[in-house]
């Protein structure tokens, strides 16, 4: 056997399957940035006003709270009160960035003295999901956008860049694991990841099937009143105009059932 390729092989948890995705459509997402600022809802027209609740926004992988500005502006401009995630960029131990989780939503909670919303894009989703298991009494609602929760199957791409993240986790911390940093890891983090979902979180994913990243059938809950299809890209799951209308109607609709 190839040392080199048995070292590799360390970083590619077993669950992580690469799929033949239309990861070449993915740059129609600044089309749907341009409708979407053009649109009705982007001007809060016919859109469910926010009654000043916390919304804590969290980014992707490899992404930084400063490409959900669009999201968190136009949140403020419906009426909620929006909250960036604080977890930097989305490069380090997971366990680690669920705490720097945690932190924001404890001070979103504190400032408004009410359950706080999560909207996760992409790997954001999976660490709204872990806050809402582990923060449950804190949580009103979450949503996910293109967020494969029920298994990693995705463009070999994306695969690639989250084996760059696991490589630097092991430079910078040495040895961890090897399921560090995949829903396998026996962490906080790891562990919240297969625990049930608290009754008392409303879920919504949002998803889309000419999502270019990661495999669409594995961003749904099962349940059809929470699962919501819309046209559009992965990345552009963040500058939809539908996607924006859903997450008003859901936000309301949350507040309703509490």
């Amino acid at each position: 056997m190839n040392p080199k390729r048995s070292v590799k092989a360390r970083f590619l948890p077993h669950e992580e399957i690469s799929s033949p995705l239309p990861i070449l459509c993915e740059p129609l997402s600044l089309l749907e940035l341009a409708v979407l600022r053009l649109s009705p809802v982007y001007h809060g027209m016919g859109v469910p006003a926010g009654d000043g609740s916390a919304v804590v926004i969290i980014p992707g992988l490899l992404c930084m709270d400063l490409v959900l500005s669009e999201l968190h502006a136009w949140l403020a401009h419906i009426g909620y009160r929006p909250y960036f995630s604080g977890l930097d960029i989305v490069a380090d131990c997971p366990n680690l960035l669920a705490g720097r989780l945690a932190a924001t939503i404890r001070r979103a909670y504190k400032d408004t003295g009410r359950r706080v919303h999560l909207i996760g894009h992409s790997l954001g989703g999976v660490f709204a999901r872990s806050a809402a298991v582990q923060m449950s009494d804190r949580i009103a609602s979450v949503i996910t956008l293109g967020t494969p929760f029920r298994g990693l199957v995705m463009h070999g791409f994306v695969r690639a860049l989250a084996n760059v993240v696991r490589r630097k986790m092991r430079t910078q911390y040495g040895n961890l694991p090897e399921q560090c940093a995949t829903s396998q890891c026996a962490c906080v983090f790891g562990r919240s990841l297969r625990q049930r979902w608290p009754k008392s979180v409303m879920q919504t994913a949002i998803y889309t099937r000419e999502d270019g990243l990661v495999h669409w059938r594995y961003c749904l809950t099962g349940d059809p009143k929470a699962d919501i299809e819309v046209q559009g890209t992965h990345i552009g799951l963040i500058f939809n105009s539908t996607t924006y209308m859903h997450i008003a109607e859901r936000l309301a609709l949350s507040r309703e059932s509490t």
